[in-house]
């Protein structure tokens, strides 16, 4: 696979994402949206940042599995319930996201949301990866 990341000048600089990527591969792996879920189903953390810790982790895992890696990441979205929490521990969810995933980032959004299918959860994860 090869992936191109696009950061154009004439835009605002990218802090924890590109604003594009573009991704030549063989076969597309779609994730589906990963919360701080254990292996019984139940919602883990009570903070911000260590559910976000466990959901992108499920996220790598589930990647993983279908043969991919962090660097094959070529978009995420964020869903969080508090978004100006969100902002506020920006900087200790990208250590998280550098610690897991590396520095090399995919196009990604976060998109505030009411709430999600568990009550519990604070932060959702989903995406998609480009594979060779």
């Amino acid at each position: 696979m090869s992936v191109e990341r696009v950061n154009p000048a004439d835009l605002s600089p990218p802090t924890g994402f590109s604003h594009a990527v573009v991704a030549t591969g063989s076969r597309v792996v779609f994730l589906a949206g990963q919360t701080a879920l254990d292996a019984d189903g139940k919602v883990v953390g009570e903070t911000l940042e260590e559910q976000f810790e466990r959901a992108l982790g499920n996220l790598l895992a589930a990647l993983e599995a279908a043969g991919g890696t962090p660097a094959d990441l070529a978009r995420v979205t964020v869903y969080a319930t508090d978004v100006a929490d969100y902002r506020r521990r920006a900087p200790q969810l990208g250590g998280i996201w550098r610690r897991l995933a590396g520095c090399d980032y995919p196009a990604m959004a976060v998109v505030g949301i009411v709430r999600l299918w568990d009550e519990r959860a604070l932060v959702e994860l989903d995406g998609f990866a480009v594979l060779p």
